[in-house]
């Protein structure tokens, strides 16, 4: 896009957009202009309607993958090209109401005793220990872990927000034999390239690999030990809003999710099927 891509990648610097957010939504409206093969000025509401058509019918992305294409098409037109649309017009995919599979707190003590190595069963433990999300692991530093405290420095988490978590007492000592083994300078977990955190991709290759070599059958990503985080602190007694706090969750809309997923709130739901008469409940004489 050239002097387009130049502004709009301005145009989020200065509205202090993450790095990666920046690299996906430049990386989509390059897609869209290359479809089109015509300059981004050139093109208008048709033509952004007729792609979302073709991302749905033909490509077949996920909803996910489409809405993210609409918030970087939104930017570059209504920011970075000053179109001023009503944002009706650049409409979102309905959003799937789905639940998170959730791990039993056995098949995370098996997930985290079968870890290859010291560093991955450092990751699995802070993942499912602290509840981050895989960025806020990559970009983890030896100098955000506070053994004084017990607690773990979250820098620049998503929304450009920092927040404190419990460090769990049985994390402190893999830790330390990990920094002792290791010696990581930095960054907590370093990558291939000097200076560089640990891939997203390598984290969550392994996070699956060792779910498989543990037994687990369920679909096991960096994520799903999240929600094993929030659902479990749930089922032990932990109120909504300290969840909230812990997963750095801008709204408690956003945490609410785990109330349906939580065993111990559906388990004390009765069904009105218990609270009928005990004579029905009698096996029927043939």
């Amino acid at each position: 896009m050239g002097v387009f891509r130049d502004r709009m990648d301005q145009d989020m610097q200065i509205r202090g957009l993450s790095a990666r957010t920046r690299e996906e939504y430049l990386a989509c409206a390059k897609n869209f202009v290359k479809y089109y093969r015509t300059p981004p000025d050139q093109l208008g509401l048709e033509e952004f309607r007729l792609y979302q058509l073709h991302l749905i019918n033909d490509r077949k992305i996920s909803f996910s993958y489409f809405n993210q294409i609409v918030c970087a098409l939104r930017f570059l037109f209504n920011v970075t090209l000053q179109r001023g649309w009503d944002l009706d017009r650049l409409p979102y995919q309905k959003r799937e109401q789905r639940l998170p599979p959730i791990l039993s707190e056995a098949e995370v003590a098996a997930i985290i005793e079968s870890a290859a190595c010291l560093r991955d069963r450092s990751i699995l433990m802070i993942l499912y220990g602290c509840g981050l999300r895989v960025a806020e692991l990559q970009h983890l530093g030896v100098a955000d872990i506070d053994s004084g405290r017990m607690m773990l420095r979250v820098q620049l988490g998503k929304g450009a927000k920092d927040r404190d978590v419990p460090l769990p007492e049985r994390l402190l000592p893999v830790l330390r034999q990990y920094w002792t083994t290791c010696r990581p300078r930095g960054y907590l977990f370093l990558g291939g390239r000097p200076g560089q955190p640990l891939s997203a991709h390598v984290i969550q290759t392994m996070v699956k690999s060792t779910a498989q070599r543990a037994g687990v059958a369920k679909h096991v990503t960096p994520h799903v030990l999240r929600h094993a985080f929030a659902t479990h602190h749930l089922e032990h007694g932990a109120n909504i809003r300290q969840v909230q706090l812990l997963l750095g969750h801008r709204s408690l809309r956003s945490t609410m999710r785990y109330l349906h997923v939580s065993g111990n709130s559906l388990r004390q739901t009765a069904s009105p099927l218990d609270r009928l008469p005990e004579r029905i409940t009698m096996a029927p004489s043939w």
